[in-house]
């Protein structure tokens, strides 16, 4: 945080009445989405948030205000919110990481108490008594001795003459922080007044759908639009980069006009590529050593012990993120200007990466952010930005680009598979004394271009493995590497990244290997979490095992673990440190019936720091429980002869409200000084809690996903 008047003081140009506050923060890693944003007190007392982040489901338009309005001690009724656009001032603005909360904890409290300190200072000068005398509370700083009470409103000019706070001293104890908080703008929602990018309107706007080709790479050979003009409402046909798109006075012309057109594609590099194919690559490269992530205790001599080998190979499949809201944006090119409104994550990319396809300055593209109907990382990314700059520069008037549901499944970018070859020694106990964890798969942001340094350097490749070299269990030798095989198939992030597939192969085997070695698999992990050293050093993280054993711990206590259940039920345990911060584990109950798996209860023990709103928290563990059962249970993306195979939700399902299980949420650790990020990390272990579920009901083991 810059702490300089110029930076963080200014006066509105309206008679310098009210008092605005900056504040800068910086990324500390390349994945940071730290906003820059101010925070306004108005004269009538109303205190205004620019709020740099994305609101996507997760309530970080309810938690940011939260923070603000406790540390300020501001009327938290009124509070208002503005959604912050790129420019000079507001860099790196987005959502990704499960960073919202996290990066903006301290910064928005030394931002409110430096506020606060001026408000008081401006207060005892008006009272002429000591600030040392003063107290704030919801908007008004009181003098209990003589009762006069001053409102922030009536003292912000004041106090914007005032020198600077270096060193605000922040609230001890919080009043609103911690409490269940229910949604800002969670009446609109629900009444349907909320803005979503597809419920942009702006005037003269046309619509516009666009015939991709159907093969992942391939390209337009020639195209007539001739019966597509004649469809109603068609106002015109261009090609794009991406194909050709068909603009219309509304969205079901667009559609009728593109199902008219008549098109020839050619194959592109790879027509006959399939899924499978790149999984027999996988398998392949399996037998390399790749990249070494993490390396501990003498493996070689250990394998030669004539000890219990144990090896087991799993496979994880190509995912679509499928959002509610599929993709779009408006655009209008005009003047030499550029304004888009757009469902984005990340709208600072988007302004460059079409200033940079116009071939003009950033800072004459001017980016609306509307609250987004499902991210999970997909919209990270920026093409359908692209597709709408594009074709509102070729027609010269405001247009929407937006996609089918089948455009939003085959054409976007997918969660990479991967296989991993797992290893392990047994002792006479059936105590794991070796652990070996091969991740084989393509880069997870492969849309971004990986360099040849990064392809040689240990720690970018830990980076895109969470969950193979962070292994947190006391193991005497411990052998992880990464082995990439690249892949033309668009690569994006999916929620939780780089960690679902490795914590899906890594507790999944250390339940195979608590069978093999008669142990109980909660027991095992607890034994091997209260060995030495507490913190264990892996890579640039730390993780706690204290916390994680706490977070087991509850989570067997809350799930009963260790009674007895009927024949065709089964208990499963798994748990993960997220980015080496956010502890999380699960219970899982399952009832095996006449082949299929039902799931009838999940407990989740959470440890994500300090909690700002635990309804948030409870939210954001029972969407990542839905997320993952619905990618372990049921569809996944296959390709064949170089077509993406799904097209809807028929055929890449989710979990149906029947079918989701009664979850329950624990959290501790809520003494923690700072709180951590909580969207991802509820996503990683629930799948290989039910898959060992699924093996304590049936005796099956699942190694390939989904069940499906």
């Amino acid at each position: 945080m810059t702490l300089t008047r110029r930076a963080f003081l200014e006066l509105t140009a309206a008679g310098g009445s009210a008092l605005v506050l900056g504040f800068d923060v910086f990324a500390q890693a390349a994945t940071d989405f730290a906003p820059n944003a101010w925070v306004r007190i108005d004269p009538n007392g109303v205190v205004t948030l620019t709020v740099g982040k994305v609101e996507m489901g997760q309530g970080v338009r309810t938690s940011l205000p939260m923070i603000l309005a406790e540390e300020l001690d501001a009327d938290w009724e009124r509070i208002q919110l503005v959604q912050g656009m790129p420019s000079a001032k507001l860099r790196g603005l987005g959502t990704g990481g499960s960073y919202s909360i996290r990066a903006m904890w301290m910064p928005l409290r030394n931002a409110a108490a430096a506020a606060r300190e001026m408000l008081v200072s401006a207060a005892a000068s008006k009272l002429g008594v000591e600030p040392a005398s003063l107290r704030t509370e919801k908007g008004f700083v009181i003098h209990d001795a003589t009762g006069q009470r001053l409102s922030y409103g009536e003292l912000t000019t004041a106090a914007a003459k005032l020198p600077l706070p270096q060193s605000p001293k922040l609230k001890e104890k919080f009043t609103l922080v911690g409490k269940r908080t229910k949604r800002i703008e969670g009446q609109s929602i629900v009444s349907g007044k909320a803005v979503y990018g597809l419920d942009v309107r702006i005037p003269d706007m046309l619509y516009a759908s666009i015939e991709r080709p159907p093969k992942i790479g391939g390209g337009v050979r020639r195209f007539d639009a001739a019966k597509a003009k004649q469809v109603a409402g068609v106002i015109d046909v261009v090609q794009v980069s991406r194909g050709v798109a068909v603009i219309a006075r509304d969205s079901w012309a667009a559609l009728r006009g593109r199902e008219a057109l008549q098109i020839e594609f050619d194959n592109g590099p790879h027509p006959a590529w399939s899924s499978e194919e790149y999984e027999q690559q996988l398998f392949e490269a399996a037998a390399k050593d790749g990249i070494s992530t993490r390396t501990a205790g003498d493996s070689k001599t250990i394998l030669g012990s004539g000890k219990q080998v144990i090896e087991a190979d799993y496979v994880y499949p190509f995912y679509a993120h499928a959002p509610v809201e599929p993709m779009n944006t408006v655009a209008h090119v005009h003047d030499g200007l550029c304004e888009i409104w757009s469902s984005t994550q990340a709208p600072n990319d988007v302004q460059d990466r079409c200033a940079q396809l116009l071939g003009i300055a950033p800072e004459k593209v001017s980016v609306h952010t509307t609250l987004v109907g499902g991210g999970f990382g997909r919209r990270l990314g920026w093409d359908y930005a692209l597709d709408a700059v594009e074709v509102a520069k070729a027609i010269g008037k405001p247009v929407m680009v937006f996609w089918s549901r089948a455009d939003d499944m085959q054409h976007g970018y997918f969660q990479a598979p991967s296989v991993h070859r797992m290893k392990a020694v047994l002792d006479e106990d059936g105590l794991p004394v070796l652990w070996h964890h091969r991740k084989v798969s393509t880069y997870h942001n492969a849309r971004r271009q990986v360099t040849s340094a990064q392809l040689q350097d240990p720690e970018y490749h830990r980076g895109v493995s969470w969950g193979v070299y962070d292994v947190p269990y006391a193991i005497g030798a411990i052998e992880t590497a990464y082995v990439y095989v690249p892949t033309h198939v668009p690569i994006g992030p999916w929620r939780a990244v780089f960690a679902p597939s490795s914590v899906f192969a890594r507790e999944t085997f250390f339940d195979e290997l608590a069978v093999a070695g008669k142990r109980d698999p909660l027991k095992l992990r607890l034994d091997l979490l209260a060995a030495a050293p507490e913190i264990v050093e892996a890579g640039s993280l730390k993780i706690s095992r204290p916390r994680l054993r706490r977070v087991l711990e509850t989570v067997a206590a809350k799930g009963r673990w260790g009674e007895k259940l009927p024949k065709g039920r089964g208990r499963g345990l798994a748990c993960n440190v997220y980015d080496g911060v956010t502890h999380v584990a699960y219970v899982v109950d399952v009832t095996a019936v006449k082949g299929k798996i039902r799931v009838d209860k999940v407990v989740c023990a959470i440890d994500c720091g300090l909690v700002v709103n635990p309804i948030g928290i409870e939210q954001q563990v029972e969407g990542g429980v839905i997320w993952g059962l619905s990618s372990a249970l049921k569809g996944a993306i296959t390709i064949r002869d170089g077509i993406v195979q799904q097209k809807s939700f028929a055929d890449f399902e989710v979990l149906r409200m029947n079918e989701t299980p009664l979850i329950e949420t624990h959290i501790v650790g809520a003494d923690a000084p700072s709180p951590y990020g909580v969207g991802e990390p509820t996503v990683a272990p629930i799948v290989p809690a039910l898959v060992n579920a699924i093996y304590a009901a049936t005796g099956k083991r699942v190694r390939r996903l989904p069940l499906a």
